[in-house]
């Protein structure tokens, strides 16, 4: 298995990731949700809660495969790279929740403004602009770890991540950090830097705030950890791929086993919770993304069933690009106006409420217009995917 070349099983599980934030973000109507695809309210884990931190693992992973063509010296063109990238994933991130306010506050019924001014307040929402969210910790993960990697010797990594988990366990035993309200530490640390009017109100929490980064970042140094294990040792070049592909899998499917079951272990004292992205947290699901990463090498390079993973490979080849055209795509969609009958619709609303509710009930039709939404997306990165367009930032 050569780095040099795309990793079919690291792109399938980045594409089953993206489609599925695709997926449970996007339903037709947040009342009407089956659990499983809903977040777990505070403790506890569920199928959505995998999705986000599967992403960050693989982007750990990525980034071994990606600095590993530089040998991991920090040059001044390298450093440049990566400011350059995380800059910019940064304001997309930020731009994003802008256009989802400007949106919102376009649909607004507005009787007693005229146009102008209804499109100047939906333009002008920056006091009370959202700046954490997705892409903003990918930036920061990224940006951080990657300037880690090129300092530091890697042996050393593991150790670092683990230190940074145990910190991150004290702040939150010392600062009131399992209580879901404003006294814990995460939001006391959130409104004192950013303030409430640029977070999310989750019981005062914001779920990608400041405090819970670090985890995240501990989170993508086991990625590149892993990703060194799979990548970095040449001595079984020589062998043929069978051995090798022994090797990876039980590399994985051991590291994998220990992660999840001392992170289920230790959550009788440390609950595992991805609001605030707790050390138990990172250990059970970054021990599932490595036995996941096991079981599609052996589906896919073992065992040769390739097929039916074309529809997320269209997702995980430009995994960037693909989540932000559903992020958007998901606001047109519910600003974009239907006529039906008299009556007026958004495109999400018709979809929803006339062609799938009378037919599937409120939570088929729900999750009817997510599926379908899916496919809306496909359709696009297939058309990327046939053309060999790599979109990179």
């Amino acid at each position: 298995m050569e780095v040099n070349k795309r990793i079919l099983a690291l792109d399938i599980l980045r594409g089953i990731s993206v489609a599925g934030m695709a997926l449970v973000n996007h339903p037709g109507n947040w009342k009407y949700v089956y659990a499983p695809l809903l977040h777990a309210p505070w403790n506890g884990l569920t199928p959505t809660d995998l999705i986000f931190p599967f992403f960050i693992f693989i982007m750990g992973i990525s980034m071994y495969i990606s600095l590993k063509k530089y040998n991991f010296e920090c040059r001044f063109p390298v450093l440049l790279k990566v400011a350059k990238r995380t800059l910019i994933l940064f304001f997309i991130g930020v731009a994003l929740n802008w256009f989802g306010n400007f949106c919102e506050y376009w649909i607004k019924p507005a009787e007693d403004i005229g146009p102008g001014m209804r499109l100047w307040n939906s333009v002008w929402t920056f006091d009370h602009l959202r700046i954490p969210g997705v892409m903003q910790r990918l930036a920061l993960c990224y940006g951080i770890c990657a300037v880690l990697v090129l300092n530091i010797k890697h042996r050393r990594i593991p150790y670092l991540a683990f230190s940074l988990l145990i910190g991150y366990f004290i702040i939150l035993l010392c600062g009131n950090g399992f209580e879901y309200n404003k006294s814990n530490v995460c939001s006391i640390v959130d409104h004192a830097v950013l303030t409430a009017a640029h977070l999310q109100n989750d019981h005062g929490i914001d779920p990608a705030g400041i405090l819970s980064t670090i985890p995240s970042i501990a989170h993508v140094l086991l990625g590149f950890w892993v990703g060194g294990l799979l990548f970095g040792n040449s001595k079984y070049a020589a062998a043929n791929r069978s051995e090798q592909l022994s090797i990876y899998l039980i590399r994985l499917f051991l590291v994998g086993c220990i992660f999840t079951f001392a992170g289920f272990l230790l959550s009788y004292g440390c609950p595992v919770n991805k609001k605030i992205w707790s050390p138990t947290f990172v250990l059970v699901t970054c021990g599932f993304a490595s036995t996941s990463l096991a079981l599609l090498i052996w589906i896919i390079d073992v065992k040769g069933y390739k097929k039916w993973s074309r529809f997320f490979e269209a997702f995980g080849i430009n995994p960037l690009f693909m989540y932000v055209l559903g992020s958007v795509l998901g606001k047109l969609l519910q600003i974009i106006p239907v006529v039906w009958y008299g009556e007026n619709y958004s495109i999400r609303d018709f979809l929803y409420k006339v062609m799938f509710e009378p037919i599937l009930g409120e939570y088929g039709a729900s999750l009817a217009y997510a599926i379908v939404f899916v496919f809306i997306n496909w359709i696009i990165g297939y058309q990327l995917y046939k053309r060999k367009i790599y979109i990179k930032i």
